[in-house]
């Protein structure tokens, strides 16, 4: 019977053949490793007790990112990641738990406040001419759906700067949260994650430990198992039809849905994917996997800047796990390994957060 630290061992060895170029075989090998490397880097005691609203997440390695064919360049390819036992929120941040925030506090969402001219001028090109007072108002980004099919690569064709759109009115004035204070916040910025993470003892995961609670263990495509839809059910909130003009609703939601409508990973992690976008701590960095492969990274921070080279200006954080505006014509973001970069000062009507906490 293999040792804790053989089976460490052997765990890091495999994953590190495999990225090496051992193919299929070496796949399943590492697969099977990493089963291993669970056993051995996983089962730390849990505590007598876990805060509320949240889950265990053993530590262990794992191999991030992807190499398969219909992935993004950004999220290739896959390497070797271990990471420290922590704890997560088992659902996204709701309106309710948000609002308890803003009560406690009295906190404005950079959503709800005028534009900084200064600020905005670091994220465009030299001598981008001010806009009009009248245009810095405070409001966030709304998805609006055209009323017929547009060019799929225009996403302005159905996102719209909306002045008064925030987390309490989510499609702008005139809109509010009746009936959704158990659905995830949104219109959140980065700043505004990290300062309800604050206030509640708590911090933004990095997109390592974001993308090993997400895969729970698993090698696998999607964070329930192989199958986007296993035996027809849908396991998450994403968009059905055709993108962006008609969303035929098949699993049952048009906008978000309450947190825990779907069933939970094997962590006990709900809405890993889809619903919203979730925020990281980590800067987004297109070239961070390339960069990193061939290594064994523990418990790695993200980079030092952000770096996109289809948006140059932009600072971005990266955000994870989709949302319901993914869909299977338009995108495959609906899963654990893909990432893109999101301004960090955009609220926007698909992007929320949860925090972790670390272990004592």
């Amino acid at each position: 019977m293999l040792g804790r630290n053989d089976r460490t061992i052997l765990q890091n060895v495999f994953l590190f053949l495999c990225l090496m170029g051992w193919g299929v075989a070496c796949q399943r090998s590492a697969e099977e490793a990493s089963s291993a490397g669970q056993a051995a880097l996983g089962t730390t005691k849990a505590p007598a007790s876990v805060p509320e609203g949240m889950v265990w997440v053993p530590g262990g390695s794992f191999l991030m990112g992807t190499n398969e064919q219909q992935a993004y360049p950004q999220e290739q390819p896959a390497h070797a990641v271990k990471v420290k036992a922590f704890f997560m929120d088992a659902t996204e941040v709701t309106n309710a738990q948000f609002k308890a925030f803003v009560q406690a506090t009295g906190y404005l969402t950079l959503a709800e406040r005028k534009p900084d001219w200064q600020e905005m001028q670091k994220q465009l090109p030299a001598g981008t001419p001010k806009p009009a007072e009248d245009q810095l108002v405070a409001g966030a980004l709304v998805f609006s759906p055209p009323s017929q099919p547009v060019a799929s690569y225009d996403y302005s064709q159905w996102w719209r700067w909306m002045p008064g759109a925030n987390w309490q009115h989510p499609e702008g004035p005139g809109s509010d949260l009746q009936g959704r204070l158990q659905h995830p916040v949104v219109h959140i910025a980065y700043e505004d994650a990290l300062a309800y993470c604050q206030w509640a003892g708590k911090r933004l995961p990095t997109e390592a430990e974001w993308e090993f609670a997400a895969k729970a263990g698993q090698q696998q495509r999607y964070a329930w198992g192989d199958e986007f839809r296993p035996q027809g059910k849908f396991m998450a909130n994403t968009f059905q039809g055709q993108f962006p003009n008609r969303n035929v609703a098949e699993d049952g939601f048009t906008g978000t849905a309450p947190v825990q409508s779907f069933p939970a990973n094997a962590y006990g992690l709900y809405d890993m994917i889809g619903n919203v976008w979730e925020w990281t701590a980590d800067w987004y960095d297109a070239r961070a996997y390339q960069q990193r492969a061939g290594q064994l990274v523990s418990n790695p921070q993200g980079p030092a800047q952000s770096f996109d080279p289809q948006d140059p200006y932009a600072q971005q954080r990266v955000t994870k796990g989709g949302s319901y505006l993914c869909a299977l014509e338009y995108c495959v973001n609906y899963r654990p390994s893909a990432r893109i970069g999101t301004a960090y000062d955009t609220g926007m009507s698909h992007t929320g957060f949860r925090c972790v906490m670390d272990v004592e």
